[in-house]
C-alpha cells in the first residue's frame, strides 16, 4: 500500500483537528476542502474571514465543514483566556499586553489553538518563512519531556524502499545529548510511516576503525541514546557503507544487529545530513517527504513556501498521524 494512502487509513475519521494559519492561499484552501471531502482532518483556517471567502469564491472552493476563525473578531472572553493563558506558559517573560500583540499574529494564534488543545497540530509556512513557524512552537508548545530540541527529518522513499534520515533540517550541529535525543525523536517518526527502526548512528569510522573528537561525539550518543531507550534497536558508530550494506557488515561490524540493516539514519551534523539526503534524492532517484519537524509536544509542520496543494495536503495528513 502507498505511504499516504496507508497513513490516510491510520487518521480517517479519527476526528483530528489541524489549525492552517494561512487560510487565504488557495493551495491552503483547496487541500482543506479535500481533507474534508476525505474525512481525514477537520480544518480550522485563520486570517480575514472576508479575504478567505473572496479566494474561495474565486477558485470555486466548498468551505462547508471548515472552520473559520479571524484572530481580530475572536470573541472578548475567549481572547481573554488565551491571553492569560500565553502569559501563564511564558512564565514572566511575556505581559499582557505583549501577549495580545503577539495573538494577533496568526502563527502565534494557531499555536495557541494546539496548545490549548482546541486543535490538534498545526501547518504553515505556505507564505511565511520557517522562523515564523518554528518560533511560537518553540516558545509555547515547546519539547517533549527528555528532550532539549527539536530536530527535522526526511522520509526517504523508493518504490518499496523506506528510510529515515536526521536531522537533515534544523540543527546545525549536533552535540552527543543532541544526536541521541534525535536518534530517539527519528525512531519514534519511523514507527509512524511503518517502519520498524533499526537505528545506525553515523560516522566516517566503524567501531573504532579511526580516532578524533568527531568520531567519540558518536560513541558518547550512541550510549546516551541506549540510555534513554534501552530497549531501541540502535548501534554507532556506524559509516554508511557498514549500517547499510550487508557483506559490509559482516566485515566491520559482525556482532551488530543494526549493521547491514539500518533504516534510520542519525547524521552527525547538519552538513552530512542534508547533504545525505540531497545525493539520495538526486543521483539515487529517492522521494524526499518532509522535513518532518520532531521533538515538540505537539505536531506542528513547515511547509515549503514554493509547495503546491498536493504538497499541503500529505503534511496534513503527516501532521495527523503524528497527533495519534
Amino acid at each position: 500500500m502507498e505511504l499516504f494512502e496507508q497513513l490516510a487509513n491510520q487518521v480517517k475519521n479519527q476526528g483530528k483537528t489541524l489549525v492552517f494559519p494561512e487560510g487565504a492561499d488557495k493551495r491552503i484552501q483547496g487541500a482543506a476542502v479535500r481533507l474534508v471531502t476525505d474525512q481525514l482532518v477537520q480544518p480550522i483556517l485563520l486570517g480575514d474571514q472576508a479575504e478567505i471567502e473572496a479566494v474561495a469564491q474565486a477558485e470555486q472552493n466548498d468551505l462547508t465543514g471548515v472552520q473559520i476563525i479571524d484572530p481580530k473578531f475572536y470573541p472578548v472572553k475567549e481572547m481573554d483566556t488565551m491571553i492569560s493563558a500565553l502569559v501563564e506558559r511564558r512564565n514572566g517573560k511575556t505581559d499582557a499586553s505583549t501577549a495580545a500583540k503577539w495573538l494577533q499574529d496568526v502563527n502565534y494564534f494557531g499555536t495557541m489553538l494546539v496548545y490549548m488543545k482546541k486543535a490538534d497540530g498545526m501547518v504553515s509556512g505556505a507564505t511565511h518563512p520557517t522562523g515564523d513557524t518554528v518560533r511560537p512552537a518553540l516558545q509555547i508548545i515547546k519539547t517533549v519531556p527528555g528532550s532539549k530540541r527539536i530536530s527535522g527529518s526526511f522520509v526517504m522513499q523508493r518504490g518499496d524502499e523506506r528510510y529515515i534520515f536526521a536531522d537533515a533540517a534544523i540543527n546545525i550541529d549536533l552535540d552527543a545529548q543532541t544526536m541521541a535525543e534525535v536518534a530517539i525523536q527519528s525512531a519514534k517518526t519511523a514507527k509512524i510511516f511503518g517502519i520498524d527502526p533499526k537505528v545506525a548512528m553515523l560516522s566516517f569510522s566503524t567501531k573504532g576503525s579511526a580516532k578524533a573528537p568527531q568520531v567519540d561525539k558518536v560513541v558518547e550518543a550512541t550510549k546516551l541514546a541506549h540510555q534513554m531507550d534501552p530497549k531501541l534497536v540502535l548501534d554507532g558508530e556506524l559509516q554508511f557503507d557498514a549500517a547499510f550494506v550487508e557483506s559490509v557488515a559482516a566485515s566491520k561490524a559482525p556482532d551488530s544487529k543494526v549493521a547491514g540493516h539500518a533504516n534510520v539514519f542519525v547524521f552527525p551534523d547538519l552538513q552530512s545530513g542534508n547533504i545525505g539526503y540531497k545525493i539520495a534524492q538526486r543521483l539515487g532517484g529517492f522521494e524526499a517527504i518532509g522535513p518532518i519537524l520532531q521533538g515538540l509536544a505537539a505536531p506542528v509542520s513547515d511547509l515549503s513556501r514554493g509547495a503546491n496543494e498536493e504538497d499541503v495536503y500529505k503534511t496534513a495528513i503527516i501532521t495527523a498521524a503524528q497527533a495519534l
